[in-house]
C-alpha cells in the first residue's frame, strides 16, 4: 500500500491541465474500514496537502459524527478523491475533477482495502462513476434514494457551504439520510 501512495503522490499524469501544478492529495490504508470519494481538493487543501482541510471537511465530519483524529486515521476512513489534484477555477467554483485520476489509480487502491464495508460517495461525479447507470438522473434522486445503495455505497451531496441552499431545500436529507449514516460510521468504527 505504501508504495501505492507514493507513486499516487508522484504522479504528474495531468500536470499540463493543473494551474497549481500536481499535488496529489490521498490517505489509505490496508485496514481501511470506510472509503470517501469526494471531488477534488480545492486550493486549501492543495495547499495543506490534508484532505478536507476546509469548511467543506468540518461539515462532512458533523455529518459523520466523528473527530479530526478519528477522520484521520486511515485505518478508519480513506479519503479518495476523483480527482487527486486542484483542477482549477470554473465560472461558479472549482472546474469538476479531472478524469484521469480515478481509472489510473482507484482500482488499485481499492484492491489495497479487503476490509472497506462502505464507500460514501460524495457528489455527482462520484456517484456517476461508481453507481453508473443506477445513479438516478439528479444528485437530489439518488441521495433521496440512498438505501438503494445500502450497504456498500452511501451516496451525499457535498458538504460545500454553497450547498446551504440545497440542504434548506431538501429538510429530508438531516432527518433521514444523516442518522442512517452515522449509524453505519459508528458500526464500523
Amino acid at each position: 500500500m505504501q508504495e501505492l501512495l507514493n507513486n499516487i503522490k508522484q504522479c504528474t499524469i495531468c500536470k499540463d491541465h493543473l494551474p497549481l501544478g500536481p499535488n496529489p492529495v490521498v490517505s489509505a490504508h490496508k485496514n481501511s474500514k470506510i472509503v470517501i470519494i469526494g471531488q477534488a481538493p480545492g486550493t486549501k487543501v492543495h495547499a495543506s496537502g490534508i484532505p478536507w482541510d476546509d469548511a467543506s471537511g468540518r461539515q462532512l465530519r458533523t455529518w459523520l459524527n466523528v473527530t479530526d483524529q478519528e477522520f484521520y486515521n486511515p485505518e478508519h476512513f480513506a479519503i479518495i478523491p476523483m480527482g487527486f489534484c486542484y483542477p482549477g477555477k470554473g465560472k461558479s467554483g472549482d472546474l469538476p475533477p479531472r478524469q484521469e485520476c480515478a481509472p489510473q489509480w482507484h482500482e488499485l487502491l481499492l484492491q489495497q482495502m479487503p476490509k472497506v464495508e462502505l464507500v460514501i460517495l460524495i457528489g455527482m461525479y462520484a456517484q456517476k462513476y461508481y453507481l453508473k447507470e443506477k445513479a438516478k438522473q439528479t444528485l437530489t434522486k439518488t441521495v433521496k434514494d440512498f438505501k438503494t445503495y445500502l450497504p456498500y455505497y452511501f451516496p451525499l451531496p457535498h458538504p460545500s457551504p454553497r450547498n446551504r441552499f440545497w440542504l434548506s431545500k431538501n429538510p429530508w436529507f438531516e432527518v433521514e439520510v444523516l442518522p442512517e449514516l452515522r449509524r453505519k460510521v459508528k458500526g464500523l468504527m
